[in-house]
């Protein structure tokens, strides 16, 4: 069936036709995208197309979420929502009052999320302070920028985690320890889920994470509410994840196209992690579905000092803590070149200047030797944050052909300044700097990467624009004694909305190797748009946010909506 939009503005992100005032489709397909001049496209529609007049509104392509977290964000609806304080009693207030009103009979492990980073300073809470809140079952506490964990006693008995437990990946990926080498009660990284099939085990109990369709819907729900026609995952938790979206698909029910990441640790494990997302490759690739790309948390956060940086954190009374990372230059330029020949692509979560240069000078290592041994570079390195770069490498990522990935709602006060203690007042204000390697050339993609239910509605791409093109988090704002007006300094990193959405829809094509089918409104790409309340581009900045969507068409049919 043929369809007509007609009397639209069609902001097309096709560079050769930017803007359009009628599209036509056939099937799932774009035939026809230009004047609203039926001697122009009556011969595309024909006789018996469904013609609709848009009355002027704005239509965009599908958005593509290019780094979010479907399975963490489905697995994480029986976590308990903590109340915003950053008094300790309040909170443990609450975590005790939850805790008896709630037996340990109902339920056997107590997740709550989420406590301020800053809370507790460099030096962290303690097990025993959250045992005079909960001591008779395991109680855990998830900060807010998800990489650091407050356990109480109960928990670390029931992971058989003591003074005798190796950290996996010291420095990173490891429980802060006393002098005398006792896990505190503090974690790093996601170390806990290392021990949690035998907290699981212990207790006797597991929490409603088993991934099912029907956890899984709710989801692509919200993609599909939200205008995001595709995305590409952060983590594929497992391959109960990926048959659950088979199957979701099969049916008519995931709507979305999606890009498969399975993660790895070290040059060791990468080919075992190949061998596995090859498998999952075969067993569940479809139209919507395909796996492709491998993730390397190279170091930590900045909020948390333990990103890799170039100087050292400030609260190091030794002046030599740079931070951590995951591998150096040689490891990392092997694991690309592996990936280069299994024609796989790489991401790379990275947040300090010294995580960005190792990782620029391995893509720069890794291209070389390929070329000297006359092997084809096909590896496409996805470098996932970039919080801070020194300037020196900012031209780097064009020059190279690495990808530059954003989630634009960080862009305000979400992570507030608890990173200036750890790195300085004058490297904080350079964080989240994107224009100069814009303006350089690089492909630079936008994303959400939510990792919880908790901030799932921060994944409306127009909530994250907004966010990205004034630097105001309307939810978490900075003090406006100290920032006029709670804007994130500086100003001059203000995202425009040309290039956000962009980002959002052709460039995100690109990231995901898609963009032969989708990312722009042109012939010959899937009909996957959306039709929304406000023009983007006169909107006033601070509504962006508002504006709504009327219809989502994907695959060339009304997913949600009416035209």
């Amino acid at each position: 069936m043929k369809k007509v939009l007609r009397n639209a503005r069609i902001y097309t992100c096709d560079a050769q036709n930017p803007w359009a005032e009628t599209v036509v489709t056939e099937d799932d397909t774009v035939i026809y995208a230009g004047r609203d001049m039926p001697e122009s496209w009556e011969k595309f529609a024909g006789k018996d197309a469904d013609i609709y007049d848009m009355n002027g509104k704005m239509i965009f392509p599908g958005i593509i979420d290019s780094h979010t977290h479907p399975g963490m964000c489905s697995q994480s609806t029986w976590h308990i929502r903590l109340p915003w304080t950053e008094d300790p009693e309040v909170l443990l207030d609450f975590v005790r009052k939850y805790a008896e009103e709630h037996p340990k009979e109902d339920i056997p492990f107590l997740y709550f999320e989420y406590y301020p980073t800053s809370m507790f300073g460099s030096k962290g809470p303690s097990k025993e302070l959250l045992d005079t809140a909960v001591s008779d079952r395991p109680c855990f506490c998830q900060d807010f920028g998800e990489h650091l964990h407050w356990m109480n006693s109960k928990m670390l008995e029931m992971m058989g985690v003591d003074k005798n437990t190796p950290d996996p990946v010291p420095g990173l990926e490891e429980f802060v320890r006393d002098e005398d080498g006792n896990p505190t009660g503090w974690a790093k990284e996601l170390v806990w889920l290392r021990f949690q099939d035998r907290l699981y085990e212990n207790i006797g109990w597991e929490p409603p994470m088993t991934m099912t369709p029907e956890i899984m819907q709710p989801f692509f729900l919200f993609l599909n509410d939200n205008g995001i026609t595709a995305m590409s995952d952060g983590i594929l938790e497992g391959e109960e994840q990926a048959a659950s979206m088979y199957e979701l698909d099969e049916a008519g029910r995931l709507n979305t196209y999606y890009d498969g990441i399975v993660r790895f640790w070290s040059y060791a494990d990468l080919p075992e992690k190949i061998a596995d997302i090859r498998r999952f490759s075969d067993k569940y690739s479809t139209k919507h579905i395909k796996f492709n790309t491998m993730k390397l948390f190279l170091d930590g956060t900045n909020e948390s000092g333990n990103s890799a940086v170039l100087s050292p954190h400030l609260n190091d009374p030794d002046g030599k803590d740079t931070g951590q990372i995951k591998m150096e230059t040689e490891e990392l330029k092997n694991c690309l070149i592996l990936c280069n020949r299994e024609a796989l692509d790489i991401q790379i979560h990275m947040v300090g200047d010294r995580a960005f240069r190792v990782g620029c000078d391995a893509v720069e290592a890794a291209r070389a030797e390929a070329e000297e041994k006359n092997e084809k570079w096909v590896c496409q390195p996805v470098f996932l944050h970039c919080e801070l770069i020194d300037p020196a490498d900012m031209a780097r990522p064009a020059e190279l052909g690495i990808t530059v990935n954003w989630s634009c709602h960080w862009s305000g006060g979400y992570f507030g300044e608890e990173a200036k203690e750890f790195i300085g007042e004058e490297k904080w204000r350079k964080m989240y700097q994107f224009n100069p390697i814009i303006d350089s050339g690089a492909l630079v993609t936008f994303s959400s990467d939510v990792v919880t239910d908790y901030e799932l509605h921060r994944a409306n791409p127009f909530f994250s624009m907004q966010v990205a093109n004034t630097r105001v988090d309307p939810e978490f704002p900075l003090d406006q004694k100290k920032y006029p007006g709670s804007v994130r300094p500086e100003e001059s990193a203000k995202i425009s909305r040309e290039t956000l959405i962009r980002g959002y829809t052709i460039s995100g094509a690109k990231q995901l190797r898609w963009e032969s089918r989708m990312g722009s409104i042109e012939p010959g790409k899937l009909a996957n748009m959306i039709v929304i309340s406000d023009d983007f581009f006169k909107v006033p900045a601070d509504k962006i946010k508002d504006i709504s969507i009327d219809a989502v068409m994907f695959d060339g049919e009304v997913l949600r909506g009416q035209l």
